[in-house]
Parts: structure tokens; C-alpha cells; sequence
């Protein structure tokens, strides 16, 4: 499917008509000083009249050379027999016929090509040579059809270049517009990255700053050292969380190389860190019990171990908000080949006199990155209540459950 060329400006194209036309002219007016020299020298015979009629003709064909983009076929055929009475248009219907083969449409060309080699024969008609023996009509009309050949390979050739420049500029285009494509989804990705991270990081500082935010504000019976403690561990995760905070952000700064900070940034918090993770949300207050059943845990790849500990940790930091002081079972299961299960357990939060603190505000986008976390390494992951959900507080539970994949 030929593509179509980009459209020039303004100047460009009246730039291109004038010197067309100037060629036009150029070409005309040599092939009417030829024809004036053998009238000249005895070989042809024109009358004054026919002289008048060959430039008028010629100059009329100068005007239609301007619509040839409109109508090509019509325009050819117009100039094609126009020469039957004027030398002058020659190079007018020179440059229609190769504009028309530039679009290479054969059965077009074809037509034309008839009525441009009658046309020569019936000019030699109407402005015979003095000695007819002289002329041969056979070699004439010869001549006609390799002068249009010649025309036609140069149209042809013309067309082909042009949608081949067409074809190389679309090209880059496409491929421009692609790249752009690529940055913009690595831009949206990054951030969705980035926005994951401080979620996973950051809700489980707050989650421990609010939850013993709210029993300083609630229980009002607490003595001075239990208050101080619960300040203490306050203070303790808001700035633990400003801390990791600004690690996170510390990617999106678009420091100069020489102002650059050479530090490496701290590795991801993976499985071998999990034990940290229980030990501080035990000291927080939180009842915390792990059951592994894993075989080889250490075994597990980087990339999987480090989700599943964004996953135990997201899990706590949901058990924090919505069932404050509540236990919560963590269970690891699974082997190589088999796959790594994960389990966060804890009951729901109970509803009526007994929870004074009200619920805190749900993002809804916690559960939402750890499904993406699982589905980026080919698991899954599933959440909701489970049990008696008739009689909350009766084994009613909410179940965060995984699998990830665990290689061989």
C-alpha cells in the first residue's frame, strides 16, 4: 500500500509549480526554435496562421501544467493532443506524462501513451516536410514510443523514490512515537513501583504509631510508666518511618553526578530479615506467632524472598489497623518446586461496646500492591474473612493467603 508523502509547506510548492513551468517553457520554446529552423531552411511548411494557433496553444498548455496534481490523467490526455498543433506545449506535456507515471497506474499510462504517439504522427500530418520521401512515419512513431518509455521509467522511478522517503519518515515517526510509548509506560511503572514501596514501608510505621497513638488517647487509666513507654515506641516508628521515607524518595532526586551521593542504597529487606520484623512488632505490644513448616527457606530466590517479606509485612501492618491488639499467626510453608504458601491469620475486629477506637481509614491499595507483587512473580494471592462470619468474634478471621513460586 503506497504511503503517502508528508505534505511540504506553502513556499515549497509554489517554488515547485515555478520552476516546472519555467522547464515547461524552456522545453517548449527549444523544440519551437527547431521546428522555426527547418520551416527556415525549406523543410516545412507552416502558415502564419498555424504559427499563432502553436503559441497560443502552447501557452494555454502552460495554465492546465498547474492542475495536473488535480486531474493527471485528464491533463495527459488534454497536452497529449494539444501537440498535435503545438510545439511550444511539448515540455508542458512532457512533465504531465511523467507526473502521471510517478502514480504507476498502468492502464492509465497505457491510454495515454496511445494518444501521445498518435499525436507526433498527426502533428507531421498537419506540418508536412517539403520532400516526402525524405520522411519516414514508421520511424517516427518508432521514436514516439521509446521518447514515452524514456518518460514513463523516469515517472516511475520518481514515485518509487518518493514513497520510499515516505515509507523511511513514517518509519521514524512510528518508531519516535513507540519510544515515546516506552518512556512513558517505564515513567508509570516506576511510580507504581515507587508508590508500592512506600505504601509497604511506610503503613507499617503508622500503622504502629496510630494503633498506640489511639491507646494513649482511649485508655486514660494508664500509668505514668505505660504512657511514657507507648511515647517512647511512638517517637521511635515516626522517625524510623521519616528515615525510610527518605531512602524512598532518595530515587527520585535528579541529583548532578558531581554532587552525587556515592553511599549504596541499603538492600531489600528480604526473608533472613523476618525475625526483625516479628521481634519489632512484638515489641510494639502486637501477640505475634510464627509457624514455619518451610524447608530450606534460605534456599528461596531474592526476588521471591523479598516479596514475601513485603507480604508478611503488609499483612501485620492490616492486622495492626483493623484488629488492634489482636494475635496474629504468620505461617510459611512449602519446599522447592513446590512453591512457598504464605499465611497471615487474625480475627476480626469486634463491633459494639468493647472497640473504643474507631477504624482507621482504608487506603484499599495495600491488598491491591500485594496482588501485583505475586502476580509479577507468576503467584497469586487471595484475602478475605473467613469462618463464622454470623458470629464475629466466634472464629471469625480474616485469612491473607499466597503462593509464590520457589524453583527447584
Amino acid at each position: 500500500m503506497p504511503v503517502a508523502p508528508a505534505r511540504p509547506s506553502r513556499a515549497r510548492r509554489v517554488w515547485g509549480e515555478t520552476w516546472r513551468v519555467l522547464v515547461a517553457l524552456l522545453t517548449g520554446l527549444t523544440v519551437m526554435v527547431l521546428v522555426a529552423w527547418e520551416v527556415d531552411t525549406g523543410q516545412r511548411t507552416m502558415t502564419d496562421g498555424q504559427w499563432a494557433l502553436d503559441f497560443l496553444v502552447g501557452l494555454v498548455g502552460l495554465g492546465l501544467l498547474l492542475l495536473r496534481r488535480r486531474a493527471p490523467l485528464t491533463i495527459a490526455l488534454v497536452l497529449c493532443a494539444a501537440a498535435t498543433v503545438s510545439s511550444l506545449v511539448v515540455g508542458a506535456e512532457t512533465i504531465a506524462v511523467i507526473s502521471l507515471a510517478t502514480t504507476r497506474r498502468w492502464w492509465k499510462i497505457a491510454a495515454v501513451g496511445v494518444v501521445f504517439v498518435a499525436a507526433g504522427r498527426v502533428h507531421s500530418t498537419l506540418h508536412p516536410y517539403v520532400a516526402p520521401e525524405s520522411y519516414d512515419g514508421w520511424i517516427e512513431l518508432l521514436g514516439g514510443a521509446v521518447m514515452y518509455a524514456l518518460f514513463v521509467w523516469i515517472g516511475a522511478y520518481i514515485g518509487l523514490r518518493r514513497e520510499h522517503l515516505a515509507s523511511l519518515r513514517e518509519r521514524a515517526e512510528t518508531a519516535e512515537r513507540e519510544q515515546a510509548s516506552r518512556v512513558t509506560q517505564a515513567r508509570t511503572a516506576e511510580r507504581s513501583r515507587i508508590a508500592r514501596e512506600m505504601h509497604d514501608v511506610l503503613a507499617h510505621r503508622i500503622s504502629l504509631v496510630a494503633m498506640h497513638a489511639g491507646a494513649l488517647a482511649y485508655r486514660t487509666d494508664l500509668p505514668p510508666e505505660k504512657v511514657a513507654e507507648t511515647a517512647a515506641v511512638v517517637q521511635e516508628n515516626a522517625h524510623t518511618a521519616l528515615v525510610e521515607l527518605r531512602e524512598v524518595l532518595g530515587v527520585l532526586r535528579e541529583t548532578p553526578p558531581a554532587e552525587a551521593d556515592t553511599t549504596p542504597e541499603p538492600p531489600q529487606p528480604t526473608l533472613a530479615d523476618l525475625s526483625e520484623l516479628l521481634d519489632q512488632a512484638r515489641a510494639s505490644g502486637a501477640d505475634v506467632r510464627l509457624d514455619e513448616r518451610a524447608e530450606r527457606i534460605d534456599e528461596l530466590g531474592e526476588a521471591v524472598s523479598r516479596h514475601a517479606y513485603r507480604i508478611v509485612q503488609e499483612g501485620l501492618t492490616n492486622a495492626r489497623k483493623h484488629a488492634p491488639w489482636a494475635p496474629v499467626t504468620v505461617t510459611l510453608a512449602g519446599a522447592p518446586g513446590d512453591g512457598l504458601t504464605i499465611v497471615v491469620r487474625n480475627p476480626v475486629r469486634s463491633v459494639g461496646p468493647a472497640s473504643e477506637e474507631p477504624a482507621p481509614p482504608a487506603s484499599g491499595l495495600g491488598l491491591v500492591g500485594l496482588t501485583e507483587r505475586a502476580e509479577l512473580v507468576g503467584g497469586r494471592l487471595s484475602y478475605g474473612p473467613t469462618g463464622d462470619r454470623q458470629h464475629e468474634g466466634r472464629g471469625a478471621a480474616f485469612l491473607l493467603e499466597a503462593w509464590l513460586p520457589w524453583a527447584a
